[in-house]
Order: structure tokens, then C-alpha cells, then sequence
């Protein structure tokens, strides 16, 4: 897969990734900010920013005129905020791409954030966090970065912030935000599909080019501190109990960044993982259980994630606790080690079937990373990775004084005897 990459005087860098063969291309501004550069007075304001960009410009006064602009283009559009990147973007027919770019920039660069404004989408955000309050699959993942990195550092705070928080947000709070992390050099501006090259790169060189350079922000780095199991209860009225239970990583520049996706697609990464067997199809104990990892640049985690009856709680908890401890002890098979490893060509290939696919995954790569790991590097560096390699992080990551379990429904009587059962 080719692509092409420029950097403006200002910093700004740009990826282009022309594919003739599609109809459709996608421009996605990315920049390198999220909650993670909040202090905790201002947990929620990058999601709230992320907003207030679609609330109307200079030259499109309100949220209605920019809707209907994209609309009429037929565009697939959104934004999305996390612990370290912020992205903007729309996906159109290719003969669209300019237009799209024209709205999706002014957006961006000339947001007037109006006081009346904000004032009317805290109200919105506010019912957000409410809807997630109200979906404990969601929530039970607040409650374990809680858990995990504890609510002092900013990746333990939730990404939409406190009610109280996004109800006294002010202008200045926003500006003042945007003068420190919405910098050209914190920005990449990615445009993937069947465009028109020359004039996509003339029209972000004409947009961009006056964008002040800037510095991009400086993060608290995490320090693990732990020294025993964790277990956090968040007492609620469920139909079922909702957990996380998961372990701390080392992040995606360590060298096991790579054994640890196998592991974790060996435990709990499909209908023929360790979990799903023993939990679901020999037991019946839950309809879905799941491994994630998850990586920052200096920290990661290991987690999986189950619904289950409120009384099978203890029991499914320790099957993943002998899961861990079996491949601590024995490693992982043969078999499972070349089927997962044979799967993952097919899922690396999945995310580079569209325009907005592609685009996403290159941009966070070089927004994060100043790198872009091509489909076919990512794939050799997975198939270098040994059984042995697998059975070393193992050893070193599932450990007692890295064991993390949060829990939604009604157990407030069942602390004690989850937290003797909690061990590695």
C-alpha cells in the first residue's frame, strides 16, 4: 500500500494514501490530545470541544447548516475522543472529496464556540454520561481504569468528565485548551481513497498553512504503584453483573507489544478462544466473554471483559484466573498458537477494506507515533513473535500485584470472599 506524506512549514504533517480503484475517499484530521492532557478541573473538556466543533463557524453560523452542507454531500461523518487522540471526519463519493474537505477544515480551524452554545450542549453531554451510567457493559470500563491507574492520573478519569465539570465549562476554558494542544504540529491531516492529488494538497497547504506551529502537549506518564490484588464494587441494580478483570502491560514501544495481541486473542479473542470455550460453550455460563489489550505509549493493560448471572460471579472469575495461571505454568499449544497467529493476516486485512478504514489507522499511527506500520511490517513483526516469547510476558504480567477486578450489580455483601478468590 503506497502513500505519500508532506509536513507544512508550520508542522502540520500530512498523509495522502491514493487508491484508484475505489469510489469513495475520506479526509480525517486528527490531532494528538484527549483526556489524558486534562488536569482534573478540566476532565470532559476535550470531548466537549470535540462537540463544540460542529456547533457552527464564521461561515456556517450553526449546527443546522453545517448538518445540512454534509448531508447534501451524502457523507458519512463523525468525530471521535479518546485518552490521546481527537479525530474529525467524513468519508463522500470521491467527486465530493473537496467540498468535504472545505466543511470538515472550517470546522476545525474556526469554531466559534458561543457561550450560548456550550451552554445548551452541557445539557447534552450531560444526558451522554447518563445514557452510559444507564449501560453497565459501558461503565464497568470507567470503573476499572479507576481501578487501574487510579483517579489522580488522568487516564483513570472517564473521557466525557463529571456533570459537574461539563455544567461549568466556560469559553475561556475551551480556548485556553484549544491555544495548547490544537497546534499544527500536533496535527495530521489524512486523506485516503480516489481524490484528485494535486488539488487536495493545494487545499490543505490554503487551509492550513497559517495554523500557528505550536508545541505538541506534554502528558503525566503513569508509574505502576500496586502491590496486591485490586477489587472495586460499584454497587447497582443489574440483570446481570458486569466485569473487567485485567492485568497491567507494558506499552506499545516494548518489545512484547506483539506476543501480548496473541495472548490475548489465544485467552479471550473469538469463538474458539480458551474463555469463550470453557466459559460459554462448556458451560453456559455467559453469552459473551472477551480479551482486549489495550496500549499508551509508556503503559497498557490485559483485560477481559464478561456479563454473567449475578450467582456464577465467583465462578467464572476463577476460570480466567486458571486460564492465566495454566499458561503462566505450561505455555500455550502448538495448535492454538498457529491458528491465532494464521488469523491475524485475515483481521489486519479488514481494516484496510475502506477509504475511512484506512485513513483512521494511518492517522492514529502517525499522530501517536510519528511511524506508519504498513499491513504487510505488522504482519512479519506478529509472525516473529515465538511461544516462548508468549509464555515469558505471561509470567512477567499476570501477577498479583498487577490483578485488577471491577464489578457492576448488587455484591456489596460479596467483598470478602471475591477479594480471597482474587490471586495469581
Amino acid at each position: 500500500m503506497d502513500y505519500k506524506k508532506y509536513t507544512l512549514k508550520n508542522g502540520l504533517r500530512v498523509v495522502l494514501i491514493p487508491m484508484k480503484d475505489m469510489t469513495t475517499a475520506t479526509t480525517f484530521t486528527i490531532v494528538g490530545t484527549g483526556s489524558r492532557y486534562e488536569n482534573e478541573k478540566e476532565n470532559g473538556l476535550a470531548h466537549f470541544l470535540e462537540h463544540m466543533f460542529f456547533k457552527g463557524t464564521k461561515k456556517r453560523l450553526d449546527a443546522m447548516k453545517i448538518a445540512r452542507e454534509l448531508d447534501t454531500l451524502g457523507a458519512k461523518y463523525n468525530a471521535y475522543t479518546g485518552q490521546t487522540q481527537t479525530a474529525y471526519f467524513a468519508k463522500v463519493s470521491s467527486e465530493k472529496i473537496l467540498d468535504a474537505m472545505d466543511v470538515m477544515h472550517d470546522l476545525y480551524l474556526n469554531a466559534t464556540l458561543e457561550a450560548e452554545e456550550i451552554k445548551k450542549e452541557s445539557g447534552t453531554i450531560v444526558q451522554e454520561i447518563n445514557m452510559y451510567e444507564d449501560m453497565p457493559s459501558s461503565n464497568v470500563h470507567n470503573e476499572f481504569e479507576k481501578l487501574l491507574y487510579g483517579e489522580k492520573h488522568p487516564l483513570g478519569r472517564p473521557i466525557l468528565g463529571s456533570k459537574k465539570n461539563v455544567l461549568n465549562f466556560k469559553r475561556k476554558d475551551f480556548v485556553e485548551y484549544l491555544e495548547r494542544c490544537y497546534s499544527a504540529k500536533n496535527t495530521v491531516v489524512v486523506v485516503a481513497g480516489n481524490f484528485p492529488q494535486s488539488k487536495v494538497i493545494a487545499k490543505i497547504e490554503e487551509d492550513f498553512g497559517s495554523m500557528e506551529s505550536g508545541e505538541k502537549p506534554i502528558c503525566k506518564l503513569f508509574k505502576k504503584t500496586q502491590n496486591k490484588p485490586n477489587l472495586l464494587i460499584k454497587q447497582k441494580k443489574t440483570d446481570q453483573t458486569h466485569l473487567l478483570l485485567g492485568v497491567h502491560t507494558p506499552g506499545y514501544l516494548d518489545k512484547n507489544k506483539y506476543a501480548i495481541s496473541i495472548l490475548t486473542s489465544i485467552l479471550g479473542g473469538g469463538m474458539s478462544s480458551r474463555l469463550f470455550s470453557e466459559v460459554r460453550e462448556k458451560r453456559g455460563l455467559a453469552y459473551n466473554i472477551r480479551a482486549m489489550s489495550d496500549f499508551h505509549k509508556d503503559t497498557g493493560s490485559f483485560i477481559v471483559q464478561a456479563g454473567v448471572e449475578h450467582e456464577n460471579l465467583e465462578k467464572v472469575i476463577k476460570i480466567v484466573l486458571k486460564e492465566m495461571k495454566d499458561i503462566v505454568k505450561n505455555g500455550v499449544t502448538e495448535e492454538e498458537f498457529k491458528r491465532v497467529k494464521s488469523g491475524f493476516a485475515g483481521r489486519i486485512s479488514f481494516g484496510y477494506e475502506t477509504s475511512d478504514d484506512i485513513a483512521q489507522r494511518f492517522g492514529a499511527q502517525e499522530v501517536m507515533r510519528d511511524e506508519i506500520i504498513l499491513p504487510e511490517e505488522l504482519l512479519k513483526r506478529i509472525n516473529k513473535v515465538s511461544r516462548a516469547q508468549i509464555k515469558k510476558i505471561a509470567e512477567q504480567i499476570f501477577v498479583n500485584d498487577g490483578l485488577n477486578l471491577a464489578i457492576i450489580g448488587p455484591h456489596k455483601n460479596n467483598e470478602e470472599s471475591l477479594q480471597k478468590i482474587l490471586k495469581l
